[in-house]
């Protein structure tokens, strides 16, 4: 039997329609436009068979299999609707009246996070740091709250304003994204960003990014044994880590901020949105093969459907009020439909219906477009001033290839995080070892006889040997520090005795200060 065809909800400002999905696009009969009209909400049962949206003054109920009006509510003030799991359950949110059935006591919880998925049902909780103790992330399983050794697992670190804490789809780990206002190294304008994980059988660690710069976006594979990060100042870089946090694939880096598995977990999209042309890179994960490059422009939203085989992307209401619309794409770039709304009009939402996992069963990757449809052209983003100028060569990033198209021959496979974390030591140690030796070589060359050149000033004196000392070492320590900051600056990642020699920088300056007026 064929595995049914998924539906589109639109919501806009023509109202609120279904639409048949692939290969027909044609307007469904499930839902008549104008029983959707002043929609304010909608949401899909897990399992797709069910429909519910809310207008301001009805929460209304059908059913997409049969089409027909299930039930009807007078909750005008309804402004979230969410089904169960089972989909036997409606929750509504309006103005608080809900009868509290446990309670979860920890003083100054920040933020939590529910698991996805069955039984066991698991909660994250974030905790900040203050007066010095570190921030932490716990994990706990419902209904356990109480006692010393409830929590599941437990994750403490510094440098968090606030998380983000992402679970994955068995419930077995979670992924932190610390994020901090301000980044004291200056190497940022937008804060310092970590990766942390933390899994429900009490392992934890800290992931190595190899490349400095904000965490755009990390996604888990839906086999929720790898995990995908888009970090880095731009180009930014695109890695896949196992559940000991060691990179499997380096993606190189590019113009993205995103990441998207498709619901197999069989290819991932990497995607630059937002303020960035909306290139896209789909890739065979599997194989670790690029198979298309579409260009989306001016996208706010990107969903995969249910089959894994179709991709949508849409231009939304109030992010951009010009240019709205969605297109449907086969994964291999080829626009299969595409819906522009009038200029007078808004789209304000567009989703897939969803389907229970194993409706739709995985199939292989094809690298060739389908028969139906035609490929979105690439064209280059120019800036406004080089448009009417002949192209140029010069380029303001130089690109790194993923690790599997590099030229230079050899095993290009990433470094774990251990041999990572090595390798920044050893480079550290070699770096202070030099340092030391020219400064030795300097101390130890005889001065040559020549008189001093006209217009110079050579450094004061206190006459007291030990003073001089004194000052010569704190010249050099801030010598060091200079180096360091535009070492950060140029995108190195600095170790945390590094960080904590540029945080000394005021208390040597001001050391500094005294010596010299004294002399």
């Amino acid at each position: 039997m064929a595995p049914p065809t998924p539906v589109l909800a639109v919501r806009g400002s023509q109202g609120l329609c279904m639409v048949n999905g692939p290969p027909h696009f044609t307007e469904s009969t499930v839902l008549p436009r104008d029983s959707g009209k002043n929609c304010k909400v909608y949401t899909f049962s897990k399992d797709g068979t069910l429909f519910a949206w809310g207008n301001g003054e009805k929460v209304n109920i059908i059913s997409v299999t049969n089409e027909s009006l299930l039930h009807s509510f007078d909750l005008p003030k309804a402004v979230c609707l969410e089904f169960s799991p089972r989909s036997t359950v409606l929750a509504t949110w309006q103005p608080y009246t809900n009868t509290i059935v446990n309670k979860l006591h920890l003083q100054k919880i920040s933020d939590f996070v529910l698991s996805p998925g069955p039984q066991p049902y698991k909660v994250a909780v974030y905790v900040p740091g203050s007066k010095g103790a570190p921030s932490f992330v716990r994990l706990y399983q419902y209904p356990n709250f109480d006692g010393p050794h409830a929590a599941l697992a437990n994750k403490s670190f510094f440098k968090a304003d606030k998380v983000t804490m992402l679970w994955n789809k068995k419930a077995s780990a979670v992924l932190v994204i610390a994020s901090t206002d301000v980044d004291k190294t200056g190497a940022s304008y937008y804060g310092e960003q970590t990766l942390h994980y933390i899994a429900a059988n009490g392992e934890s660690a800290a992931v190595q990014l190899p490349k400095s710069g904000p965490i755009y976006d990390v996604v888990w594979s839906s086999n929720s044994a790898e995990f995908c990060a888009v970090y880095g100042f731009m180009p930014a870089k695109a890695t896949i880590f196992n559940l000991k946090c060691d990179p499997v694939f380096d993606f190189g880096t590019g113009p993205r901020n995103a990441a998207y598995y498709s619901p197999h977990g069989h290819i991932l999209v990497l995607a630059g949105f937002g303020n960035l042309r909306g290139q896209m890179e789909v890739w065979d994960v599997k194989n670790y093969k690029l198979i298309s490059k579409p260009v989306a422009p001016d996208s706010t939203y990107f969903a995969w459907c249910p089959d894994g085989e179709h991709i949508l992307t849409a231009t939304c209401a109030p992010r951009l009020r010009v240019n709205n619309g969605y297109k449907v794409w086969h994964y291999s770039g080829s626009v299969l439909h595409r819906c522009d709304v009038p200029s007078e009009a808004e789209l304000w939402q567009v989703s897939w219906q969803p389907f229970p996992d194993g409706v739709f069963p995985a199939k292989a990757v094809t690298h060739r477009a389908p028969p139906r449809g035609e490929p979105e052209a690439a064209v280059a983003y120019r800036p406004p001033a080089l448009r009417n100028k002949p192209p140029t060569s010069s380029r303001l990033h130089e690109e790194e290839p993923p690790q599997n198209m590099k030229p230079q021959p050899g095993n290009d496979k990433p470094l774990s995080k251990t041999a990572l974390k090595n390798q920044r030591k050893h480079e550290a140690k070699r770096a202070a070892k030099q340092e030391a030796r020219s400064d030795r070589s300097v101390d130890l060359a005889p001065a040559p006889p020549q008189s001093p050149a006209r217009g110079t000033v050579s450094p004061p004196t206190s006459g007291d040997p030990e003073v001089d000392k004194k000052i010569k070492n704190l010249r050099k320590k801030l010598k060091a520090i200079e180096q360091l900051k535009e070492q950060a600056a140029a995108g190195k990642q600095l170790e945390k005795n590094q960080l904590e020699k540029i945080q000394k920088e005021k208390g040597l300056l001001r050391e500094l200060g005294d010596l010299e007026l004294g002399v």
